[in-house]
C-alpha cells in the first residue's frame, strides 16, 4: 500500500477520534441545555461553581427530596454551589407534565428556586448528550454507569469534572458532608 495513503488514513482516523470525543465533551461545561423556560443555557455559565446535577420527577417516591435539595441550595449558594435539575420521564412515566407544569409544581409545592431545565431523556436511545457524558464509564470511570432511577445525583467540581455520584436513595442531607468538602477545594 502507498505510504502516503497510510499516513492520510491515520490522519483521518485521528480527526474522527477527536471529533467523536468533542461530540461527547470532556467536561460538563461543553454542554448547552434548554432551561425550563426554553432558553439555551450553556452549562459553562456555572464555571467555577460546585454543581449538583439531578434527574428529577414529580410523581416519584423520591420527589420529597426536592425539600432537601432546596435547603442545600439555599444554605450553600452564596459559597458557589448550584443545583441543576433535569426532569426526565424515563421511569414509569413519573414526570409526564410539560415544562410549564413541572415548573409550576416545583415552585408551588416545594418552593424550588435552583435552576431547572427542560425535560430530557436520561437513558435509552434518546439519552441527552449531557447524560451520555455523565454515564460514560470511560469519561467518568468512578461515577459512570446507567441511571437506575429518578433522583440520581452527580457532584461536579468547579472545573466541570464529575467527582461523586449519589444513587436515588441517598438523601440530600446525607450528601452534605461531600458538598462541604468539595466547596473547600
Amino acid at each position: 500500500m502507498n505510504p502516503g495513503i497510510i499516513v492520510s488514513m491515520k490522519l483521518s482516523l485521528g480527526v474522527i477520534c477527536l471529533m467523536s470525543s468533542a461530540a461527547f465533551g470532556s467536561s460538563i461545561y461543553d454542554y448547552t441545555m434548554k432551561s425550563i423556560d426554553g432558553a439555551p443555557t450553556p452549562l459553562a455559565n456555572f464555571r467555577g461553581k460546585l454543581m449538583l446535577v439531578v434527574n428529577v420527577a414529580s410523581r416519584c417516591g423520591f420527589t420529597p427530596q426536592y425539600t432537601g435539595l432546596e435547603a442545600l441550595y439555599e444554605k450553600y449558594k452564596d459559597q458557589g454551589f448550584v443545583i441543576a435539575g433535569f426532569p426526565a420521564n424515563n421511569f414509569l412515566g413519573q414526570e409526564p407534565g410539560s415544562d410549564q407544569e413541572i415548573k409550576t409544581f416545583c415552585s408551588t409545592k416545594y418552593n424550588v428556586s435552583f435552576p431547572l431545565f427542560s425535560k430530557i431523556s436520561v437513558k435509552g436511545a434518546d439519552k441527552a448528550p449531557l447524560y451520555q457524558f455523565l454515564t460514560d464509564g470511560k469519561a467518568n470511570p468512578s461515577t459512570g454507569g446507567e441511571i437506575k432511577w429518578n433522583f440520581t445525583k452527580f457532584l461536579v467540581d468547579r472545573n466541570g469534572r464529575v467527582v461523586e455520584r449519589f444513587e436515588p436513595d441517598v438523601t440530600p442531607e446525607q450528601m452534605e458532608a461531600s458538598i462541604q468538602k468539595a466547596l473547600q477545594q
